[in-house]
């Protein structure tokens, strides 16, 4: 059959095809999009994770009974209504009720029955056995009325003061001797014999957006790298903090599901991730809490009402204290570590002696749950608490009556204070509120108020944002939804930088900064990621 004549139109079209064809191939514009779109991809690199071991699940011993209602079996329904005494006057309403817990969690846990990973936690527990026998605690002294002291924790080793005159003072004891030096109106500290840096509190100034911020770190010099990234667990990361130890970077993190993970950064061993993943718990953790003067023992709240204590030394997670109320927030008084500070049911403060292993105080304090407690670390006697009800509270605990307390200052939000935190020098407090804002508080009375607008709408999925100070008072660090890090300037009152990188893959929404090791911060995601940025 003979091939049909093509039309004039058709004719012209395949010119225009074959014309255009040709101009694209002289132009390279195939290559140049396959580049492009190559190069617009998310780099993703191979983390470290954690590996659960299979578990055959067992059958139920007790048969499963299907509730069907009274309608559908054509019975009448009951219209009694509930009983007078089933509505508590108890501030512990029944919103708070922890979850019911089987009688194996009860007690205490051995760490062969808590620990759901593949191989051995045998490397963690030498960790911990090593770093609880060498001291971690140096101090920083300084003076900014001439009477008042607070502690703070740099490395072992060197010891800073502040006096009056504004002068930093840098003390190295392995060598004996004072050094003193100023720096564009920033305190720097060098060692006049070797000429190089004896003390890296004070690197001097942060350029961001043109604009000097006075920080102890550059800013600019966090990196996150692949290697210190990594899924550590299951679910959604609640609570994470860093081992307080200057020797060992170790996260200890905590999850929705009930998990503690322990990350070791620094293992070396090639089959074994440094990733430790035990389930202690039946609900969200609420709080970590390192013994301070013993690494190997870590306090853990749940919302299922219970507190644990991890002892590394006997290899069990202990229990401590048990409720029927949920725990909101964990903390520990600085110096004293006989003592609990928990929040419990809606707006109830429950003081634990851990020694007699019973309750000193109990106060009602707020209207709803309390989120977080801080300690002021100039002095540990001001507490600051953040609610649900929207407020965020500063007590006294010297001159707080039995019944009703009342307290030093209020701070007030339009919704729900996810946290409040002082900040290293504990002349400020830094709240985060679902209003989508960050407050500022400073001055003698804290009555100076700088409230800065971030969003602050997580979902259901991510952990509510909480702004974290740094190693100082001059940046407080937040997450953001496009996955980046905010750094936000008090003083200035706005964001002055942000952290990002192509290996972020998730929201981080939990922050941490080492206390020991200034530059190394941690970010915590929904996702069980962590990332840990850096300074070079």
């Amino acid at each position: 059959m003979a091939p049909e004549k093509l039309t004039e139109y058709e004719r012209k079209r395949l010119e225009n095809i074959k014309r255009n064809e040709e101009m694209l191939a002289a132009l390279k514009v195939h290559a140049k999009a396959s580049d492009l779109s190559a190069a617009s991809k998310r780099q993703r690199v191979e983390i470290k994770a954690y590996k659960v071991s299979p578990q055959k699940k067992s059958k139920p011993e007790t048969p499963i009974v299907l509730r069907r209602s009274l309608r559908t079996q054509g019975m009448q329904p009951d219209s009694k209504g509930l009983s007078d005494h089933s509505v508590a006057s108890d501030p512990k309403t029944s919103k708070s009720v922890s979850p019911k817990k089987s009688s194996a969690m009860t007690g205490p846990l051995s760490f062969k029955n808590a620990y759901v990973e593949t191989g051995t936690f045998v490397s963690l527990v030498d960790v911990f056995l090593s770093v609880a026998k060498k001291p971690h605690f140096g101090e920083i002294k300084e003076e900014f009325n001439a009477s008042l002291d607070y502690e703070m924790k740099p490395k072992v080793g060197v010891s800073v003061s502040v006096k009056e005159d504004g002068v930093k003072a840098c003390k190295d004891e392995n060598l004996g001797f004072v050094i003193k030096d100023e720096f564009n109106g920033f305190k720097t500290c060098k060692d006049e014999g070797l000429g190089v840096g004896s003390c890296d509190l004070i690197k001097g100034v942060v350029k961001t957006e043109k604009i000097e911020v006075g920080s102890c770190v550059d800013i600019g010099s966090l990196t996150l790298k692949p290697e210190n990234i990594a899924r550590i667990m299951p679910g959604r990361i609640t609570q994470m903090k860093f081992l307080p130890c200057s020797d060992v970077r170790m996260v200890v993190a905590g999850s929705k599901l009930g998990n503690i993970t322990f990350w070791n950064l620094d293992s070396q061993q090639d089959e074994d991730s440094g990733i430790y993943l035990f389930h202690t718990h039946l609900g969200p953790i609420s709080g970590i809490v390192t013994q301070q003067y013993c690494l190997s023992k870590i306090f853990t709240s749940c919302y299922d009402g219970l507190i644990r204590l991890m002892d590394a030394e006997k290899e069990v997670f202990d229990l401590v204290y048990s409720s029927e109320y949920a725990v909101f927030s964990l903390s520990q008084q600085p110096n004293n570590v006989n003592t609990l500070y928990f929040g419990e049911g809606q707006g109830g403060l429950n003081i634990w002696d851990v020694r007699s292993r019973k309750s000193a105080t109990e106060w009602l304090l707020h209207e709803a749950r309390i989120n977080t407690i801080d300690f002021n670390p100039r002095n540990p006697n001001i507490m600051a608490t953040s609610s649900t009800d929207g407020t965020a509270c500063i007590w006294d605990l010297r001159s707080m009556a039995t019944d009703k307390p009342e307290p030093m200052k209020v701070l007030s939000h339009k919704r729900a204070v996810h946290s409040a935190y002082f900040s290293p020098s504990g002349s400020s407090l830094a709240t985060t509120s679902f209003d989508d804002t960050i407050g500022i508080w400073s001055g003698v009375n804290f009555e100076n108020t700088s409230m800065i607008h971030h969003n602050n709408q997580t979902g259901r999925w991510i952990s509510s944002f909480r702004a974290i100070w740094g190693w100082d008072d001059s940046c407080v660090f937040i997450g953001n939804m496009t996955r980046t890090v905010e750094v936000i300037s008090p003083a200035q009152r706005r964001s002055v930088a942000t952290l990002q990188s192509p290996y972020i893959s998730a929201i981080p929404c939990r922050f941490h900064a080492h206390p020991h090791q200034v530059g190394t911060l941690a970010g915590a995601t929904g996702g069980g990621q962590v990332y840990v940025w850096t300074s070079d």
